[in-house]
């Protein structure tokens, strides 16, 4: 027997973009668009008219703060959404915020559609298993919550690595232009220099960031980094 498509709502306050991210989600197998929404009070409304299994949402929209929705969702009855996070905000107080309030994802544009489908795929893996009723042993449970990480990641990270520390680091570059030091990420981040320096040389070995030398006046030479090109 064949599953159900999983039912999508999109939310993002531009409409070309909302569009955008429809076309993505109809082109990947097991999803359906059941509706879109521009403002926080349409996605509420959408919310409780169409019941979709999981909500692509935007953080920034014109009349709430897309972390204040995330509460929202959770009111009324049952079963309420999944929410994956697609936002321009990377900043780390909005990400643990948005992680305490259970989405099942972060995803920081500009993206591609490739990334957009591992997440999907990542869902769909772990919305099919967690439809299997009665208890289930710890091996099942592990299962359960490494589909929440794409496939691809995982199977990159070397051991001692983590892919939420990962997600942080890949955030810093979410934008085209940005470019960091090893002090800034950690300073950025929360996390101490060493580890932002141990995961930077991990993403520009697997070709995903580059790095230049910028000189100064004395000492040694500063290293940069930026999303390979």
């Amino acid at each position: 027997m064949n599953e159900r498509p999983i039912r999508v709502l999109v939310v993002d306050d531009d409409y070309r973009v909302a569009a955008l991210h429809c076309e993505y989600v109809t082109r990947i197998g097991g999803f359906e668009v059941v509706d879109s929404a521009h403002t926080a009070s349409a996605a509420l409304a959408a919310v409780q008219a169409s019941r979709p299994d999981l909500v692509l949402l935007d953080l920034y929209l014109p009349d709430e703060n897309g972390l204040a929705l995330l509460r929202r969702f959770r009111e009324g009855d049952p079963p309420h959404p999944d929410v994956l996070a697609i936002t321009a905000a990377r900043d780390l107080a909005t990400v643990r915020t948005a992680m305490q309030r259970g989405v099942v994802g972060y995803l920081v544009k500009p993206f591609s559609l490739r990334t957009l489908v591992d997440r999907l795929e990542s869902y769909r893996s772990l919305w099919l298993r967690a439809r299997i009723e009665g208890e289930v042993d710890q091996n099942s449970i592990d299962r359960l919550f490494a589909s929440l990480t794409p496939r691809e990641q995982a199977a990159h990270l070397p051991k001692g690595h983590s892919e939420p520390t990962m997600a942080l680091i890949r955030a810093e570059f979410g934008d085209v232009d940005a470019e960091w030091s090893a002090t800034e990420v950690a300073d950025h981040t929360g996390m101490s220099r060493a580890t932002a320096q141990r995961y930077l040389s991990l993403l520009v070995r697997s070709g995903q960031l580059d790095v230049r030398l910028r000189y100064g006046t004395t000492g040694r030479p500063e290293h940069r980094y930026r999303r390979a090109r």
